[in-house]
């Protein structure tokens, strides 16, 4: 192994990076490291009185010990008090353990008790040895989040120095703590680091404890204080307001085979409204699978272009940019705009044809993936910026395209509707447009949950529906590892390590048997086959013949999640349902029921279903709305998962319940007015909660 890996590891080892791990580095940040649980070691239960799974405390003397070889090698000690005996039982163990547990040693242990084969046992309990009469603490034990290698007595041990060496003064002013009947902050950290034995622990570990509810609040307030400081200096930046003619977006309407719908109305008029502003535009577009974001964007497009600037979309995935590309130049072409198509895989000549036309200004509206925020691509005058299922990109890419342009405008889109307690707090830096109506027309699509046994059914179906004239998707899961054949392990792992996606591999070799499968099972169909490995070229063939009608029936991993839309196709199969997401079985839904025919979508399942898979799949089954779809996808996933905290860069919330949208509206009306009435505190909290740390969120 090279020198440099051998460096670069060796700080992964050192306290300091375990403790990094855990985001400990200030003593603000050990103050609010908060207890996940605690345990009572101001008493000792006798062994008599100890409870099958509750874990309590004993003091004993050590009779006897021994290693044991039954099955496996490990460490037995009898010990024992006036009103019993019990084993300790340690599977893993040191030397020194064993030296300790040496007959007539008085220890005092902690665990939980479970009968074994040799009576009562207790399984690698924490145990000291004690003195004479040595006194019991007086206040409960607390248990901290932490990582591999870090013990909780050296956790323990940092954050009681940090406590004693912090600033603990109030950020909130009196009268407004007194108002909301919050406790004093200094106050409300002790008691949940070191809670006195009479406060009952389990008032304590559900948060209900005024001590918890104003961690929560506080938590909440500085989320909220950052990201409306974020928006008012966003509001104080100057920006080109785009002064429009209305000509095109005018001519657009009216060579339009349809009318907006009241939500798209209301929606441009949003838009148009903040484009013109002399500060750029921050708004988000959110609207149910099939709600019709795409014309709105291209409205706000041809605005920007009317002004004097260009405009750029961004979509995460090939098929999806190709949709927005296929479906924009189709409307703006005719009104004598030239679209341009930039991705990663079009060839050198041809990508440099199109990044210089854009930088001389010639191409006034772009669209295409990543290729967009690279270096090489410069924009004569960038306008406005959209970003596509924004929650696909990271922060810097979504950043990234935005400052193609001297702080150009811009609008990001998604399908995934967000619960409000949700925009409440993650998105408060944000305008929110919402499309909350379907387009007339759009046919409600009929959801069929099927069990495995019964595919052979399903394939009946599929072909009955594309001898009709109907066309169909077939849809296949990611296969987990260890489900998998030997041979596809292997295969797996020359592609892990040649650096590609194993997940992608395996989903792609399921679709590809999927495919034979099909073709096998239905010889007079013209079966098609598209995934993330297919080159562009081959999958734009596929693609097309498929909206031909060419293609009878489409398989395909989730690359169709987004962005294709074929009217005459009104059957969707998923199979393996119950491996999908929410949001994911209800964008793929999304798919069909884009005509006037009658559309179904069929989930196909295989037992046992596990808690979550069902309940997944019954909330699937029940609703079509995607703001339920949503709330309920939230509930179940939590907001880390729902807003892909990763890819966002935004811190997530530890304490605080977004379901307690009192508690939101509270910290967002507070933090309104400290940053009006109370700046400096308002520094100072932000100062405790983010740290340095106020760049991860959206800027």
């Amino acid at each position: 192994m090279p020198c440099s890996s051998l460096a670069e590891k060796k700080p992964a080892n050192t306290l300091a990076a375990r403790l990094a791990r855990l985001g400990l580095r200030t003593d603000a940040d050990y103050v609010l490291h908060l207890p996940l649980r605690y345990e009572d070691e101001t008493r000792i239960t006798t062994i008599r009185d100890a409870r099958p799974g509750i874990a309590a405390q004993f003091e004993v003397e050590v009779i006897d010990s021994e290693i044991a070889y039954r099955p496996r090698r490990q460490l037995l000690a009898r010990v024992s008090d006036a009103s019993g005996t019990l084993i300790l039982r340690f599977l893993n163990f040191y030397p020194s353990q064993q030296k300790t547990l040496q007959a007539g040693a008085r220890l005092r242990i902690f665990g939980e008790l479970h009968e074994g084969h040799l009576g009562p046992e207790i399984i690698h309990p924490r145990f000291h040895v004690v003195g004479a009469n040595e006194p019991l603490p007086e206040r409960l034990t607390p248990v901290y989040p932490t990582t591999a290698g870090l013990g909780q007595a050296t956790l323990r041990r940092l954050i009681e120095r940090a406590l004693q060496r912090a600033d603990l003064a109030d950020t909130l002013p009196p009268a407004l703590r007194k108002r909301l009947q919050l406790p004093e902050f200094a106050a409300a950290i002790q008691r949940l680091h070191t809670p006195p034995p009479e406060m009952a622990q389990a008032v304590l570990e559900s948060r209900d404890h005024p001590a918890w509810r104003r961690v929560q609040f506080d938590e909440l307030l500085a989320q909220q204080l950052s990201l409306r400081r974020a928006y008012t200096a966003r509001r104080a930046r100057g920006a080109p307001p785009l002064v429009a003619t209305a000509r095109l977006t005018a001519a657009l309407l009216t060579a339009l085979p349809f009318r907006l719908t009241a939500a798209q109305e209301r929606a441009w008029r949003e838009i148009a409204a903040d484009l013109g502003q002399p500060h750029p535009m921050q708004r988000l577009l959110q609207g149910d699978v099939g709600s019709g974001k795409t014309v709105v964007a291209a409205l706000a497009m041809l605005h920007a272009v009317e002004a004097g600037y260009q405009a750029a979309l961004m979509a995460p995935t090939e098929i999806l940019a190709e949709q927005h590309y296929r479906k924009l130049a189709t409307w703006l072409e005719p009104l004598g705009l030239e679209v341009a198509w930039l991705t990663g895989s079009l060839k050198k000549r041809e990508k440099e044809a199109v990044i210089a036309r854009v930088g001389a200004g010639e191409t006034p509206i772009v669209i295409g993936t990543h290729a967009l925020i690279e270096d090489k691509v410069e924009f004569a005058r960038l306008g406005l910026a959209i970003v596509d299922e924004q929650h696909r990109f990271g922060v810097r890419q979504r950043l990234a395209l935005k400052e193609k342009g001297l702080f150009a405008h811009q609008l990001a889109m998604s399908a995934t509707p967000i619960p409000r307690t949700l925009a409440m707090s993650y998105y408060a830096d944000l305008d929110v447009s919402v499309l909350d109506e379907l387009p007339p027309g759009r046919t409600p699509v009929t959801t069929k949950l099927v069990a495995e046994a019964r595919r052979d059914q399903v394939v009946a179906r599929v072909h009955e529906a594309c001898r009709g004239g109907r066309q169909a998707y077939w849809v296949c899961p990611l296969i987990e590892e260890n489900e998998v054949s030997a041979e596809a392990n292997a295969s797996a792992a020359n592609v892990k390590r040649s650096g590609r996606s194993q997940n992608a591999v395996l989903q792609l070799k399921t679709a590809e048997e999927t495919f034979a499968r099909l073709s096998t099972e239905l010889p007079d169909l013209n079966i098609g086959l598209v995934h993330g490995r297919l080159k562009t070229a081959d999958k734009a063939a596929v693609m097309s013949a498929f909206v031909a009608n060419e293609i009878q029936l489409l398989v395909a991993t989730t690359v169709i999640e987004v962005g294709v839309d074929v009217p005459n196709a009104s059957l969707m199969v998923i199979e393996h349902a119950e491996r999908f997401g929410l949001a994911q079985l209800h964008q793929l839904r999304g798919r069909v029921g884009r005509g006037t025919d009658a559309s179904a979508c069929i989930l196909l399942y295989a037992k046992p279903l596990g808690e979550l898979a069902r309940a997944r799949l019954k909330v699937i089954f029940e609703t079509s709305d995607g703001f339920a779809i949503a709330r309920e996808d939230l509930r179940l996933r939590g907001p880390g998962e729902f807003i892909g905290a990763r890819q966002s860069g935004l811190p997530l919330l530890r304490y605080a319940d977004l379901e307690d949208a009192a508690l939101v509206e509270q910290a967002r009306a507070v933090a309104e007015d400290m940053l009006r009435d109370a700046p400096d505190r308002a520094a100072a909290h932000l100062q405790r909660w983010l740290g340095g740390r106020e760049e991860l969120l959206k800027a």
